[in-house]
């Protein structure tokens, strides 16, 4: 907010926030302009400072009462939620946290794009060109004792280029000088994070000190070493760095839960740990409450209690309610409500349809739906609806069609049978409409008929007209809704005489005295609001004085107003209005509680309940109130009221409470806190169980057994005065309301059936009840029990007045490898900074770990008032896990913590020395009755190498034409064309023969007949990719690399081309004056060459082929004539040497006109056509959806015979499968569809035909295959990868499965890599840029035992052959070749084998908005680069997702999230994408990213 009137900077610290804090709450509307104003005035003239008042002529906010101002001015923005305060948690939640003070730890902070970080205040950025801050300063803010948690500063680094590093403006040095490592040499060598060798805790790791005095321009970063030995000078290798030394930190001693790896069994069980505490009492015996006594004047009915008061107590009061400001808005008399009810009761049975076709009948559902403010219109539908004998479903108003849980209150009434909805006409009108004014249809909701029940719209009923009134019987009264802890809304129904008789318990346990005045604070809808304030009410003709929640916020004081005026009895409040009154009581001091009996807290069940209760008698003691009138009770949807403190007498010894170890609750037990302070549970008794009701404690989880007398279990009770089922689900009814305890030997009890609470508890001394916890907010973590409310508490204690938003705080648990793990999601403050926010998360990170002993595995940050809420504000939660698990939750910051808590990773392979020699593993195989895994293509026909060489150079003049995309060329006229190339060349290139000379072409005509035209003129054609001319600056630098490597004599080009290799811009990239002669083809002589080249031997030199492999390497290869004929007579150009047609299509005109490749086929009837994946992919994203547009033009695909896609990867199943089913509407055949292998080593070894057989397709164990074993299994199997064959081998090719490391033979169905024996093999490498030594064998190597004179050539491809039931065209069993993945990629974790594509597959599927995927290492972390297609505020839901299905799917930690824009990903010309570029790209900082996640 603006300075307003006057310099504050001279202001001390602590008013300067207490002024901010106020801007905010007058931005947020929580303070009227005129209470801004005076406060403002306030702080401002205090002693000790002055400073210019003057008020700012800004627009008044809303006015509100005075109350309401004084309230809100202590309920600010970051006030924490007291139902949880504790001050004795707090004071052991710092002292855990001072423990970390003196412990150095350096967690990474995320790095976030500036458009990506929502909730940056404007005012904490500093514009460029103010970065002027001394010395002196700076250390003083680093100095301060609530810097960062006193963690000690690093040097930041920072990148010269608009990347990432700059994503918080110029001035994020400054905000974060903290993040970063300067690395010493001695620790420049990165830690194994993968050991699992035990580490002494006491061990830290030392952090180096802050670089200083640095030059703007200077670079900050620190030079380490990547695990490849090359030095990195970037600020995201430091992080990554420093990453690896946080998770050095020694942690807790880690579960013994390990894979098993030859075992059906994923997860090991854990071997129980003997100092684990262990219930030591006495089987518990059941508790009987007090009878339930007999009264001689007890109505049969409520109905006919409400029609005893209405005829003889027409005046008494029944119902006050009360406005927005808390005044008296109206107050209906049992006179009145007894009429209404009467005249609704006949209008549903009598008015509703005709007399033969009622809408309603007696035992039909109805659904309540009134806002919690106009009580009194409830009241009358409630009883309208007992009367008229049908069943009420009270629910609550939905706000939109979208609202949270209204699916779930959809899956209620249609359980229910519910059809018809009674509500108000105002609540009517609020209602979401239809442009056409009708109710829209709510999500998940039945039809719905909506009647109106206000007066005016009510009959009167005739004189002869009288309600039937039964004595209560077990036909069900009510039904009260009740979320489960998956979200799911069931509807517990009440008997009438379980009504009855709860109503009868709740008079005998409360006293409940006729004429009494209750102020009822709950939600009158449901529970101990309905219970009490409703229901016994009207049975004990008690005033009711209803303060509804709206209320509440206006006016918080409201509810002891009304007790004070009206001196009532009786008070049901929750902590939370403790609190809020606390807040507010100064302005009252004349308000006195003395008139109260019983306070009733009604969430006293939650242990944090004690604190709120101590503190509210603290301060209103001294207005009257009374110790003993404090009564906490325990409740559950099922058993309605389980427990209840009677109110004791003046002078009585005070309640009883327990002082609990959390450790020993962890484990089901009761002990007594004697150690550690700082995890202990204060927890208060919430008294007896109800009269008449029989009560024990069992097991939570497996049968009812009882438990010990120091065990936590379930509490389950035996009463009339409880709910009878879940209506319309019987399945479920069963588990929850006939429970037979069991005892030790498995033996039932006795024959009662029992109804489980849900609460979690122990019996005290005395019979007293005492609960921990519920079963809702259980969360079982490796075996051990926390309570979500406990961890709430904790974060709370962790001061969050800057970071969290009112104290809206969710704990959750979710399901991921086999164990639940804990997840915290928070509301943050509009104002919070990103290093705030980072310090609470890290802070409740230490705290909860300290206190509690677990580890939370997610910690997210949402911007403000955006977590689905509860009718009455609250967090719901089940709609917030469910929209983090589908990634809809939009946080602002998250903080991911795997490393820490996921404690049952598979145990890390060792690698065993091989023992075993590869001549004893062949026979092994033999023995064993495995063949050796090979395979040979068919034979093929003898050529002449004089045949060869004639052939090779030359075109049949009447052959038919190539056409390109915009130019057709016959044989005849590329021959000219080809004959004036070698005419120019020779004249102008003064090229000699054997020269290289680069063709720098587009795809088409020209490239072609350059090509040949080399070859005409003895020189070797060097194909290379143009440069992109919008990527100058990355395409560029490779092609220069290639014609230097090459030692080009000459380039060949187009002017366009051309023009663009002398641009300024390339002058950017590189030295533009160096290039070799570059010669045009655009406009050649009429010349043709003197003669024409014929090389004298087959293996002279025909061309090189160079690339860029996708582990980032550079090779040329060497293809002689006899290869090059091979492969053409085989596949490759075939129409230029076999004499066919050739429709070439580059892919550039694809991406621009995509239905241009099928419109081709179509249009010349093409039998076989070649494409990419890349291609495949284009096709079936952008037409996949204009099948039958492209239908009704005419397209037909019915000539296509064979499709292949010609690649050097594992087939794209899914892809190919796809493109199939997209397409076979317009003909494709299934079969059409196939694939085909090669490498670099030999271009062409597989090939699917039409003569052979169908390609097969296997599943294979993916746990088997990261240890480099092939293990079958069936489709559909868990941690199965389908595989598809590849294709026929060739004719001439032989290929055979070898261990990569003994380099000898393995058997059928062996994982190894491929190796080829082929006349068409590559010659060799001429050039291998970098690494000349490693692959000198890669084309003539040998075997170390069984065929050692043959020669082969190393794919560098894991594969396996199967011999497979399929007969191929000579009538032998066909042998398939299945390519696993490239030796070179793979990844090795934790001494496992993964292939990228797998782990790129699952995070694909992850989310909707990731468009693409890579995943790399460095230094044993695994980093996962993903694409964002959709909006930045959707960047941080994907990291949780991300993580969850690498660690699910694949049992790997990932250890960095990289979101990027979409087209990051580097990907080369075969569609293949360039992993080893990415990784240095990100190294480097060069990728500009959304957000980066650094997991814990």
């Amino acid at each position: 907010m603006a300075d307003r009137g006057g310099d504050l900077s001279a202001l001390p610290k602590e008013v300067r926030d207490q002024l901010a804090e106020l801007d905010l709450e007058l931005s947020e509307g929580d303070i009227t302009q005129k209470g801004y104003e005076k406060k403002r005035a306030k702080l401002l003239l205090s002693p000790g400072h002055s400073a210019d008042p003057s008020p700012s002529p800004e627009a008044p906010g809303p006015s509100t009462s005075s109350a309401s101002r004084h309230h809100r001015s202590h309920r600010s923005g970051g006030a924490r939620d007291d139902r949880y305060r504790s001050d004795i948690h707090t004071e052991a939640v710092q002292a855990a946290l001072a423990k970390h003070k003196e412990e150095k730890m350096a967690l990474p902070m995320p790095t976030k794009r500036r458009s990506a970080f929502v909730q940056s205040p404007i005012d904490t950025c500093t514009p460029p060109g103010k970065l002027e801050l001394s010395d002196a300063v700076l250390a003083q803010s680093l100095q301060s004792p609530d810097y960062w948690i006193n963690r000690s500063v690093q040097s930041s680094s920072t990148s010269s280029s608009a990347s990432s590093t700059l994503s918080h403006g110029d001035v994020c040095w400054l905000l974060f000088p903290f993040m970063t490592l300067a690395f010493s040499p001695e620790n420049s060598v990165p830690p194994d994070v993968t050991s699992s060798t035990p580490q002494e805790r006491g061990s830290r790791v030392d952090l180096a000190p802050a670089v200083r005095g640095m030059s703007r321009g200077q670079s900050r970063s620190s030079m380490i070493e990547t695990a490849d030995g090359v030095p990195v000078n970037s600020r995201v290798s430091t992080k990554i760095q420093q990453l690896l030394n946080t998770l050095k930190r020694p942690k807790r001693p880690p579960l013994s839960e390990f894979f098993l790896d030859d075992s059906e069994e994923i997860v090991e069980v854990p071997q129980p740990d003997p100092n684990t505490p262990k219930p030591e009492g006495r089987q518990i015996i059941p508790v009987k409450g007090e009878p339930l006594g007999v009264v001689s004047n007890w109505p049969p009915a409520l109905q006919a209690a409400l029609a005893r008061w209405g005829a003889t107590q027409a005046k008494s009061p029944a119902l006050t309610a009360l406005d927005i400001t808390g005044k008296p808005l109206y107050t209906l008399t049992y006179g009145k409500l007894w009429s209404r009810s009467l005249k609704l009761a006949y209008t549903l049975l009598n008015k509703l349809g005709t007399k033969t076709e009622p809408v309603l009948q007696p035992g039909d559902r109805v659904a309540l739906v009134y806002p919690n403010s106009d009580p009194g219109m409830f009241w009358v539908a409630f009883y309208g609806c007992l009367l008229a004998e049908v069943i009420p479903v009270p629910i609550e108003v939905p706000l939109s069609r979208q609202d949270a849980g209204s699916q779930q209150i959809g899956f209620l009434l249609g359980s229910c049978g519910v059809s018809l909805a009674l509500t108000s006409e105002i609540c009517l009108k609020g209602l979401p409409k239809t442009p056409n004014g009708e109710i829209i249809q709510f999500k998940g909701w039945p039809r719905m008929k909506w009647v109106v029940t206000d007066t005016k719209y009510l009959t009167k009923p005739s004189k002869d007209w009288q309600p039937h009134i039964p004595t209560a019987n077990t036909d069900t009264a009510y039904i009260e809704y009740k979320a489960s802890k998956e979200g799911t809304v069931m509807g517990v129904a009440v008997s009438k005489i379980s009504l009855l008789t709860h109503c009868q318990a709740l008079t005998q346990a409360c006293n409940y005295c006729e004429g009494e005045t209750l102020v009822n604070v709950l939600d009158c809808k449901k529970d101990m609001g309905m219970w009490h304030g409703v229901l016994t009410s009207v049975m004990n003709r008690i005033h009711t004085i209803t303060v509804p929640y709206a209320v509440m916020k206006a006016c918080p004081m409201s509810w002891v107003q009304r007790v004070h005026i009206h001196k009532a009895r009786v008070a049901l409040v929750k902590c939370r209005d403790l609190h809020w009154a606390m807040m507010a009581h100064k302005d009252q001091r004349d308000s006195s509680l003395s008139s109260i009996r019983m306070l009733i807290v009604a969430d006293g069940a939650n242990p944090w309940s004690v604190s709120s209760c101590d503190a509210f008698l603290n301060v209103f003691q001294s207005h009257g109130l009374k110790p003993e009138a404090i009564c906490p009770c325990a409740t559950s949807p099922e058993a309605l009221t389980v427990a209840i403190r009677r109110p004791g007498a003046r002078g009585a010894p005070l309640p009883a409470r327990a002082i609990l170890s959390m450790g020993g609750l962890s484990h089901g037990v009761i002990r007594v806190n004697t150690e550690d302070k700082n995890s202990a549970l204060t927890v208060q008794d919430v008294g007896h169980i109800m009269p008449g009701a029989l009560m024990c404690i069992v097991k939570p989880d497996g049968s009812p057994q009882l438990c010990k007398t120091d065990e936590i279990g379930e509490i389950v009770i035996n009463s009339r005065a409880g709910g009878t089922m879940y209506y319309g689900l019987p399945g479920v009814t069963k588990n929850t309301f006939e429970v037979i305890p069991v005892n030790q030997a498995g033996a039932p009890i006795g024959e009662i059936p029992f109804t489980r609470t849900g609460l979690l508890g122990f019996v005290g001394p005395g019979s007293l009840v005492f609960v921990v916890g519920k079963i809702e907010g259980l969360l079982m973590v490796s075996g051990r029990r926390h309570n979500a409310d406990d961890l709430v508490a904790t974060a709370l204690a962790v001061e969050p007045v800057k970071t969290v938003y009112r104290g809206r705080i969710a704990v959750f648990s979710v399901t991921v490898f086999y164990d639940e793990r804990i997840v915290i999601v928070a509301e943050q403050r509009p104002d919070a900074s990103e290093e705030d926010s980072f310090q609470w998360m890290s802070r409740v990170l230490q705290a909860i770990d300290s206190i509690h002993q677990v580890g939370l595995y997610c910690l997210a940050l949402v911007p403000a008032n955006t977590l689905p809420k509860t009718p009455l504000g609250g967090i719901h939660i089940c709609e917030t896990k469910q929209n983090f698990m589908e990634g809809n939750l939009h946080p602002c910051n998250i903080l991911m913590c795997p490393h820490t808590c996921v404690t049952n990773m598979p145990k890390p392979r060792q690698k065993q020395p091989v023992d075993v020699g590869p001549a004893s593993m062949l026979v092994g195989n033999l023995v064993a009755g495995k063949r050796i895994a090979q395979a040979t293509g068919r034979e093929l026909g003898v050529v002449e190498d004089q045949d060869l060489i004639r052939k090779v150079p030359h075109f049949d003049l009447t052959d038919p034409r190539i056409i390109s995309r915009m130019c057709t060329a016959t044989c005849a006229q590329l021959h000219k064309r080809a004959e004036k190339i070698t005419a120019t060349i020779m004249e102008r290139g003064g090229l000699n023969t054997g020269d290289n000379v680069v063709l720098l072409y587009p795809p088409g005509i020209d490239l072609i007949a350059a090509f040949y035209g080399c070859l005409y003129a003895g020189v070797i054609p060097v194909t290379v990719r143009p440069p992109h001319p919008q990527n100058l600056a990355a395409t560029l630098p490779t092609v220069r690399m290639i014609i230097d490597v090459s030692k080009a004599a000459c380039i060949l080009t187009t002017q366009p081309l051309m023009r663009i290799l002398r641009s300024r811009e390339a002058a950017a990239s590189v030295n533009i004056k160096t290039w070799p002669t570059i010669i045009d083809t655009d406009d050649l002589p009429r010349k043709r060459p003197p003669h024409i080249y014929k090389p004298p031997t087959a293996e002279m030199l025909a061309y090189l082929d160079f690339s860029v492999s996708t582990t980032g390497m550079l090779t040329g290869v060497k293809r002689d004539f006899d290869k090059a004929a091979l492969l053409l007579l085989l596949c490759f150009w075939p129409s230029v040497y076999s004499g066919h047609q050739s429709i070439l299509i580059p892919p550039l005109e694809l991406e621009s006109s995509l239905p241009l490749w099928l419109s081709m086929l179509s249009q010349y009837k093409i039998r076989d056509t070649f494409c990419s994946y890349s291609v495949m992919e284009l096709c079936t994203k952008g037409l996949g959806t204009q099948t039958e547009m492209l239908k009704a033009r005419g397209l037909n695909l019915s000539c296509v015979r064979s499709c292949v896609v010609i690649a050097e990867e594992r087939p794209r199943l899914a892809l190919t499968q796809s493109f199939s089913k997209l397409f076979k509407d317009l003909g494709l055949s299934a079969r059409a569809v196939s694939t085909a292998f090669g490498s670099r080593v030999n271009l062409a070894i597989c090939l699917q035909g039409t003569a052979g057989p169908d390609p097969s397709t296997v599943y294979v164990d993916m746990k088997s295959l990261r240890h480099d074993r092939v293990r079958l299994v069936e489709r559909g199997a868990p941690q199965s990868l389908p595989l598809m064959e590849s294709g026929t081998i060739l004719p001439g090719v032989r290929v055979i499965i070898v261990n990569p490391e003994t380099r000898g033979p393995l058997g059928d169905s062996h994982l190894g890599e491929i190796w080829v024996n082929s006349p068409h093999s590559a010659s060799g490498y001429y050039t291998i840029y970098g690494e000349e030594s490693l692959q000198a064998d890669h084309f003539n190597t040998k075997l170390s035992f069984g065929e050692p004179h043959t020669l082969w050539a190393r794919t560098g491809y894991l594969g396996f052959i199967k011999r497979t039931e399929l007969l191929d065209a000579s009538g032998d069993r066909h042998d398939a070749l299945f390519v696993v993945g490239s030796l070179d990629e793979t990844l090795e974790l934790r001494g496992l084998r993964y292939h990228p594509i797998d782990i790129e597959t699952s995070v694909s599927r992850a989310h909707r908005c990731i468009a693409e995927s890579a995943v790399f290492t460095w230094t044993n972390l695994l980093v996962v680069v993903a694409e964002l297609s959709g909006s930045e505020q959707e960047a941080l839901d994907l990291v949780p997702l991300v993580t969850n299905v690498v660690l699910e799917e694949h049992h790997l930690i990932v250890g960095v999230v990289v979101i990027v824009d979409p087209g990051v990903i580097p990907i080369n010309s075969r569609g293949e994408k360039q992993r080893m570029h990415l990784r240095d790209s990100f190294l480097a900082d060069q990728l500009d990213p959304i957000y980066v996640a650094y997991n814990m």
